[in-house]
């Protein structure tokens, strides 16, 4: 139990209290007792060092790290004491991160299947020299796959939804599929939504 609470995720704010990753609670509360965060109470914005947040009573649906001598709260979201950019990132051309940009959606006619019956799809076919990168691939059902073969959109008749483009990095393709309900109030429902390349 102890280490599922251990890998649980924390927001990490910069010091203007904007998101920059997420980290495991461990790593979280040892930056908390080392001084290079605070731990954020999410309800009223106050902050705490170790030595308050170690004092700190927590509630029985509370998540805990049990020590021989007393129960710490593990923290939802600490901000960062002296960093203050935000990291720039890409993102990683994955098959995660493509399910993530096409919404788990096929390209082509817009259903939403299962996982497993979704392909990856190359736009400009590799036989005819389209290669694996965000601008040539795209999620698609396994009948659009299918009907589409080893030919172009145009040459089978089909239209894309959109055109595939690689994504900006947005805190969507660093955090965990659950996030904290907290975490809402640092983080708008607009900013989860991925802002593509034109």
């Amino acid at each position: 139990m102890t280490q599922v609470v251990l890998d649980r995720p924390t927001l990490v704010l910069n010091k203007s209290w904007q998101p920059v990753r997420v980290a495991t609670a461990a790593r979280c509360l040892i930056m908390l007792w080392n001084g290079t965060v605070k731990a954020v109470d999410p309800h009223d914005y106050q902050t705490y060092d170790w030595e308050d947040w170690s004092r700190i009573n927590p509630g029985e649906d509370d998540a805990v790290v049990q020590t021989v001598q007393q129960s710490i709260l593990v923290p939802e979201v600490v901000v960062l004491m002296n960093y203050s950019k935000v990291p720039k990132q890409t993102v990683t051309f994955s098959r995660r991160n493509l399910f993530r940009r096409d919404q788990y959606q096929c390209q082509y006619c817009g259903c939403k299947p299962q996982s497993v019956d979704l392909t990856i799809d190359h736009v400009v076919p590799r036989s005819q020299n389209g290669g694996s990168s965000w601008e040539n691939c795209v999620l698609a059902c396994i009948q659009c796959n299918t009907r589409k073969g080893g030919r172009t959109p145009v040459e089978a008749n089909m239209k894309l939804m959109q055109k595939p483009v690689r994504p900006r990095w947005t805190h969507l393709f660093s955090m965990p599929k659950h996030r904290i309900s907290s975490w809402s109030k640092f983080i708008s429902d607009a900013y989860w939504d991925v802002e593509l390349q034109k």
